[in-house]
């Protein structure tokens, strides 16, 4: 059913669509001009993105009397198996917040609607097309790309002074990140804490430093490849945890927010974090902390993938036309710029990058940030529908394991490319 409404939407059955499905809390027609009420479920969790999301939210109703936002607060740790459910259950909100990766799966099972037809042309032309490659399939658009995360390198400035080291330029090898982090170590202080908890999403984002893709092709027809290239970052982490000794072992068990009370007491000269952990020490670093955001790191590149937060619309929503008005007035470059410093995320938009410049003056590590923005690209695991499966249920164990020095390199490899065929079925 869900497959042909899609199928009914590409074709701009849009009135047949309006009357199937959908979670709004009025019983109208879909048209254009009646008042609705959209339900509107973000996952935003930092409070100054979730001030700044329902800032946006509350200013689109004072302009909008007849198309209403109702904000509904949802959970990155939850987001997929409630969309499943959702979905199942036809009571999907008609704006879904959600990331690229993710939604693959969704797309390919038509659960999302085809924003093609209703998103603006400045909506399109402001986000390169690299970006909207993560969020597209055969020329269709299924979700907004809104906001990015890189992973950075984070630093205790008055450690690295007494060090002699010093981080300029425009990237910082992984070479030097192994000197730097052996150089910051000693007497019982690491050179490196690196929440790796959940392991897999950073190892396959910054294995596109060395070329590494994990799969070929797209859908469930894609193939697991695991060679050098993929196994190089989980290599180079074991490597300065166990021969080194520079990165501390139990932080390779904890989140990215565990390790920050060790990073502020001068436990670990630096830390390896998405980016979004600087609006975290901006709120709760004692005020002499001092910190700073280096260089984007470099392999054989500094690409990373870009696996941007997303907007979508249920293909079965009542309102989609309605809703994607909504999205593209998010996506107007003031209101990118204002989540995106409050999570300290990347905006997709030039535009919403340079209001975050202006604003900032490119302290406190912004310039940094925003320069890592730049090489951000869709990878393969973005076009693989069983991702999210794999990563949860093969992925995450074996580099857990690997990095708790339970198995070897060469075990972790065949336990990525053989647990492909395990879920992939």
């Amino acid at each position: 059913m869900k497959k042909v409404l899609t199928a009914l939407l590409a074709a701009g059955a849009l009135v047949t669509l309006a009357a199937c499905g959908g979670n709004s809390d009025d019983n109208g027609s879909g048209s254009s001009t009646e008042k609705v009420t959209l339900k509107f479920q973000s996952l935003a969790f930092q409070k100054t993105t979730v001030a700044a999301t329902k800032k946006i939210v509350a200013d689109w109703n004072a302009a909008n009397p007849d198309i209403q936002v109702e904000y509904v607060q949802g959970s990155w740790d939850s987001v997929h198996d409630q969309l499943v459910t959702q979905f199942q259950g036809g009571t999907a909100p008609d704006i879904i917040h959600d990331e690229s990766a993710d939604i693959t799966g969704f797309i390919n099972q038509g659960y999302l609607a085809d924003l093609s037809p209703y998103l603006s042309q400045g909506t399109k032309d402001a986000v390169p097309q690299g970006v909207w490659d993560t969020v597209s399939n055969d020329g269709k658009i299924y979700g907004a790309p809104t906001l990015m995360q890189s992973y950075v390198v984070l630093a205790n400035s008055a450690l690295l002074k007494q060090a002699g080291i010093t981080a300029t330029g425009d990237s910082l090898t992984w070479d030097d990140l192994a000197a730097d982090a052996k150089k910051l170590t000693a007497a019982g202080k690491y050179g490196l804490g690196w929440g790796l908890k959940s392991p897999t999403a950073t190892v396959l984002n910054l294995g596109m430093n060395f070329d590494g893709k994990f799969f070929d092709g797209s859908g469930k027809d894609a193939k697991a490849t695991i060679g050098d290239p993929e196994l190089e970052v989980p290599k180079r982490i074991h490597a300065m945890a166990y021969d080194d000794k520079s990165i501390d072992p139990t932080s390779l068990t904890q989140s990215a927010s565990d390790v920050l009370p060790g990073f502020y007491a001068g436990k670990y000269g630096m830390i390896v974090a998405g980016n979004y952990v600087a609006q975290q020490i901006l709120e709760e670093a004692p005020k002499t902390f001092q910190w700073e955001v280096l260089p984007p790191l470099k392999g054989t590149s500094t690409k990373q993938a870009a696996n941007p937060q997303t907007l979508s619309v249920p293909a079965e929503g009542k309102h989609i036309e309605q809703s994607a008005k909504f999205i593209d007035y998010f996506m107007k470059a003031e209101n990118l710029a204002a989540v995106g410093q409050g999570d300290w995320l990347i905006p997709t938009t030039q535009a919403a990058r340079d209001a975050i410049l202006k604003t900032t003056g490119g302290k406190n590590g912004w310039q940094q940030t925003l320069a890592s923005g730049t090489d951000l690209t869709k990878a393969p695991f973005q076009s693989v529908e069983n991702y999210p499966k794999w990563k949860d249920q093969i992925a995450t164990p074996a580099l857990q394991e690997y990095l708790a020095n339970k198995t070897d390199l060469a075990a972790l490899g065949k336990k990525l490319s053989d647990g492909w065929g395990q879920v992939n079925q």
